[in-house]
């Protein structure tokens, strides 16, 4: 009985650790924080897993867990467990993916526990985009303009004026510049708008697009002006006009594009900067490839981005502590680890001066002369965005890219439709 007695007290004690919560304090004093990383390239991976294990070399009180989570499934996953009371205390996401989280009360306002280091190394721009309200709900730290990726022998051969940071093309003549590069069966663009939505507005700032329109009373409107409509049609004319634009490639996504762009069927495309590392470990060796940026209008050459995101939950317990991890995690040094790790550009000032990110090679020195320009994406504090881009701007984009529908119908229902779908939520 004694024996007996012994092992169902064992028993009990296993069971009570195993079910003991992150975020919490052990016996011994030690505080355990759990981590949830949606890093996914392995050089990504491996920093961040780095970072984290000399953190708790020198914070033997404060150990992090790393968790891996996925980018597929992040909002419906951060959804279910902070709903069950089982989030991680620290949250990696996107920054228009924490509007609804934030004002649902289920992320910690960071205003006074942000340390001034980080706060003035952070641009004011990239604060804007994590905050809702009065309050801040995480740290903008890696973010990814939308660039051209050109066949560098094409355009040479070509003729057409290069375009710089400096000496952009404007939204015409990169038009014109496409119908050049096209004939014989090759392009001289492909649009990979299998996602159109964000595309579309983030690229639109730099023809001065808006789209969304806050009222004096701070109520929302959706309005299709002048500005919104330079990138739309260029894409359509292109597509249905010059012949320029490939139109089977406006369902896929970016990596779908790359062989035909390896194989000389398309000239250009504009992918997210991080794609330059698909192209390094795919690309034929006798492939030139340069990095161009996106054309300028009225906007010059703004256009809008999401950063990636570290926040804490509201329901961590030790909250300072997780303050304390994010702000080694972000230190310069570490920040630029993530950023070469991701083939992404810092949010930080002191990290994108760091010559490893202005390197002439694979176009880091183009990336970072595009940073003064990003601006929050137009979406970033919309409530109902995810269902407003779902049900009324994904398919809406989509029937006028392939030529299902005209502008006037696509103005109507962006703002038509739109506009009943976002009323819901500002009621």
């Amino acid at each position: 009985m004694t024996r007996l007695r012994m092992l169902v007290g064992a028993l009990a004690l296993a069971l009570l650790l195993a079910g003991c919560s992150s975020g919490g304090t052990r016996d011994d004093g030690r505080v355990t924080l759990r981590f949830q990383s949606l890093a996914w390239q392995q050089e990504s991976v491996e920093a961040t897993k780095a970072l984290v294990e000399e953190w708790n070399a020198l914070h033997p009180d404060i150990r992090v867990e790393y968790v891996q989570g996925s980018w597929d499934s992040v909002h419906d996953q951060l959804l279910t467990s902070f709903e069950g009371g089982e989030a991680p205390d620290i949250v990696h996401d996107a920054s228009d993916d924490l509007a609804d989280f934030a004002y649902g009360g289920h992320l910690a306002d960071l205003t006074e526990l942000l340390p001034k280091r980080l706060t003035s190394d952070i641009p004011p721009l990239a604060w804007q985009s994590v905050t809702f309200g009065d309050g801040v709900y995480g740290v903008p730290f890696l973010q990814e303009p939308r660039v051209l990726i050109a066949d560098a022998a094409r355009l040479r051969e070509s003729g057409v004026r290069v375009p710089t940071p400096e000496h952009p093309w404007s939204w015409a003549e990169f038009r014109q510049v496409t119908k050049e590069l096209s004939g014989d069966g090759r392009y001289g663009v492909a649009w990979p708008l299998k996602e159109p939505v964000s595309a579309t507005l983030n690229l639109s700032l730099s023809a001065g697009g808006r789209l969304f329109h806050r009222d004096a009373d701070g109520k929302l409107t959706v309005r299709f002006e002048e500005g919104d409509e330079v990138v739309p049609r260029t894409v359509h004319e292109q597509v249905s006009t010059d012949h320029s634009a490939s139109p089977t490639t406006l369902g896929s996504g970016g990596s779908d594009t790359l062989p035909g762009l390896f194989a000389g069927t398309y000239a250009m495309v504009p992918l997210g900067f991080s794609y330059r590392q698909q192209i390094v470990q795919q690309a034929p060796k006798d492939f030139e490839w340069q990095v161009l940026p996106a054309p300028a209008g009225a906007g010059g050459l703004a256009q809008g981005v999401s950063p990636q995101t570290l926040s804490v939950a509201e329901d961590c317990p030790h909250k300072k502590e997780a303050v304390a991890f994010l702000d080694f995690l972000l230190r310069p040094r570490n920040m630029v680890r993530l950023a070469l790790g991701d083939w992404m550009l810092p949010t930080g000032r002191q990290a994108l001066a760091d010559p490893a990110l202005r390197t002439p090679e694979h176009g880091w020195a183009t990336g970072t002369a595009l940073a003064a320009h990003l601006r929050p994406a137009p979406a970033q504090s919309v409530r109902g965005y995810p269902e407003w881009k779902d049900k009324v701007a994904t398919p809406a984009l989509q029937e006028y890219y392939s030529g299902a529908i005209g502008l006037g119908e696509l103005r109507e229902r962006l703002e038509e439709d739109g506009n009943l779908v976002l009323a819901r939520y500002q009621r």
